[in-house]
């Protein structure tokens, strides 16, 4: 089964490699390259190989793993390494790897020679539902997300939900905070269905993921460059982010991943969303308890909360220096370009301190 996502089709399981072979053989590429981070070199990338059928040269790259690592010196280093192995505008990228490898690999294709041919074959929960659909591609600039990039779709996408047997549970709890946030701005039947998911098991989610990527597809086929329907998908993010950079950099923090980060950042912009938008009170606690449950809490001290306040002034979804939150008027009614008072943060943040 394809699903369009912006007219890129995304297939699933055993008919993904059978469509890759299909296209491999009517596009014949001048070489292929594998764009792999370590992780996925060792886990994915066998299994991967053996799914291939083509004659075309293959070369392998492979990046270190880690949002430290999205960033324009890594793009270098593999612009460097396409030129060394004789690249040329007829070859083909290949990103077998989670949401730093597909958004990277996207951009690291778009720039070569200005512009050659990629597919994304996402390998984490959170590459599958989100990342690797839609076309977004870009790096880091120092510790601010997503600051260089370009809207440039794949060839297709392939999802094969066997790779996320090798993922750690973070990192599966990390893709359902975006599987998530499609609930809550699309549908309250799909948001309730996933908040009584407290085992995820490889069936269920094959299903959910398909879903999922239908919510994200069919928004980004209505709004391709983002000018006002995409943004629903930031949900959770304006905060989101600046707390993902925030604990990136902090030498005395731990790590966020992106979806963790993005479940506080929902729980804020939910609460944000009840106090300025009449989002229902006893759907915010009902939606924080189901997130903190999930996820867990984080620790903020007044300190970084005036600090993750001033990072989300980099936020690319900025305009004429304005913050823009995505907010809900309920389950399923987003709400985007919405000014939020800086108490009404402070607020989110005590409520999400004391929740």
């Amino acid at each position: 089964m394809a699903n369009m996502a912006s007219g890129i089709p995304v297939y699933y399981r055993e008919n993904a490699y059978e469509k890759l072979n299909t296209y491999l053989a009517e596009n014949k590429a001048s070489k292929i390259f594998i764009l792999v981070d370590s992780n996925t070199h060792n886990f994915c990338l066998t299994p991967f190989l053996t799914k291939l059928t083509t004659e075309i040269p293959l070369e392998v790259i492979e990046m270190e793993a880690g949002e430290s690592n999205k960033n324009l010196e890594t793009c270098s280093q593999i612009w460097n390494v396409l030129s060394e192995l004789g690249a040329d505008r007829k070859s083909l990228i290949l990103n077998l790897g989670g949401g730093v490898v597909t958004d990277l690999g996207g951009f690291v294709a778009s720039c070569f020679k200005r512009g050659i041919p990629y597919i994304n074959i996402p390998t984490t929960l959170l590459g599958m539902v989100d990342a690797s659909v839609g076309g977004k591609t870009g790096v880091d600039l120092g510790n601010l997300k997503n600051q260089i990039g370009v809207i440039n779709n794949s060839q297709m996408v392939l999802v094969d939900s066997v790779f996320l047997k090798s993922l750690p549970a973070n990192e599966m709890r990390s893709g359902l905070a975006e599987i998530l946030k499609h609930g809550l701005i699309q549908d309250e039947k799909y948001w309730n269905k996933l908040s009584a998911l407290s085992t995820l098991n490889l069936e269920d989610l094959d299903e959910i993921i398909e879903e999922s990527v239908n919510i994200k597809a069919e928004i980004v086929s209505r709004d391709p460059e983002e000018k006002n329907l995409r943004k629903t998908l930031n949900y959770g993010h304006t905060l989101g982010h600046a707390i993902e950079s925030y604990f990136l950099t902090h030498p005395s923090k731990s790590k966020l991943l992106h979806g963790e980060a993005v479940a506080i950042g929902m729980i804020l912009a939910t609460f944000i969303s009840s106090e300025l938008k009449e989002f229902p009170r006893k759907k915010m606690q009902q939606i924080t308890q189901t997130i903190l449950d999930m996820y867990g809490k984080v620790e903020f001290e007044v300190q970084d909360v005036k600090e993750i306040m001033d990072l989300m002034k980099y936020d690319k979804k900025n305009e004429f220096g304005k913050i823009n939150f995505v907010l809900l008027k309920d389950i399923g009614k987003p709400l985007i370009d919405c000014l939020v008072p800086n108490e009404v943060i402070h607020k989110a943040f005590d409520f999400y301190g004391k929740a």
